[in-house]
């Protein structure tokens, strides 16, 4: 399964979660308001979309809502307050990840 994470810039968030899930899974990752933000080609990459906050996904609405429409896109709720591969963040992706993404991964 090709999994996209999304945070605001790419630098904290989004690359912790692509670090930590690459061997369970394919993984990206990518921003919205930083120099390369996230493109077509990406979300038209990916199985599933992660977010890490709703503000996310409403910008994925309003950029691209044709591929918006196609795609599942999960909200995982993790605030902008962590730095790369802090402890805390990798506790909460992979509390999220289990809790949010696994069933899904079961069922299809």
């Amino acid at each position: 399964m090709k999994l996209l994470f999304i945070c605001n810039q790419n630098k904290n968030r989004s690359k912790t979660a692509e670090e930590l899930f690459k061997e369970d899974f394919e993984t990206r990752s990518a921003g919205l308001f930083n120099e390369h933000p996230v493109t077509t080609e990406q979300l038209v990459w990916a199985d599933l979309i992660l977010v890490m906050e709703d503000s996310q996904r409403e910008e994925l609405s309003t950029r691209f809502p044709k591929i918006y429409l196609k795609k599942q896109i999960i909200c995982l709720e993790i605030p902008d307050l962590f730095y790369y591969n802090q402890k805390e963040l990798v506790q909460l992706l992979t509390l999220r990840m289990r809790s949010i993404v696994q069933p899904l991964i079961k069922q299809a």
